[in-house]
């Protein structure tokens, strides 16, 4: 991390110096497959390792244990993306978890500018913004459709139970099926 941001009392941007050094290494040694940044305070599904594999451009999908909502995904209505739900929106174009998407190393090689930035919060919104041009349309969506939970930000903390879901607001999208995969309190 640079000096700047490690003597900073504010936020600190976090992972970015070994991201971005992992994409400079993929630029030098790799013209096919596919990256992701996965986590040592994350658990996975295999399949989601068995889906990413295919990615053509960039794959999005839900995780769990993720902030008040309990999950971070893409909202899918139809089979198209109709917006992102995650407990902090923050203005981001996409407010996802880092370990919700990967990308291609081709799609990667075309976008020669694309990096994470130093941004405590807005490391995965501004790396996917970097992309560009990236429309949603690109996005594939895996785990049949953003319906299912195949990764979860397990870290060492308790995690809240999951808020629960607006069904006036999001009735007839995949989070109806994600939200009957989260923890609820007992009543």
């Amino acid at each position: 991390m640079p000096d700047e941001y490690r003597k900073s009392k504010k936020a600190k941007p976090r992972g970015v110096s070994n991201r971005n050094r992992a994409l400079l290494w993929l630029r030098e040694n790799a013209t096919d497959g596919v990256f992701y940044f996965a986590d040592d305070d994350n658990t996975y599904d295999i399949n989601i390792f068995e889906q990413m594999r295919y990615t053509k451009k960039v794959s999005m999908w839900p995780v769990g244990l993720v902030t008040k909502l309990g999950v971070s995904s893409p909202i899918v209505k139809g089979g198209n993306i109709e917006g992102f739900y995650d407990g902090w929106i923050g203005g981001r174009k996409y407010p996802v978890d880092m370990a919700g998407f990967a990308v291609s190393v081709k799609f990667l090689h075309e976008r020669p500018q694309a990096k994470m930035p130093y941004k405590p919060g807005y490391e995965e919104d501004g790396f996917l913004k970097s992309l560009a041009p990236l429309d949603n349309a690109d996005i594939q969506l895996l785990a049949n459709n953003c319906s299912e939970i195949l990764t979860w930000h397990t870290q060492t903390k308790s995690n809240h139970p999951a808020e629960s879901l607006n069904m006036t607001k999001y009735g007839g999208t995949n989070l109806v099926d994600l939200d009957k995969q989260l923890v609820r309190p007992i009543k």
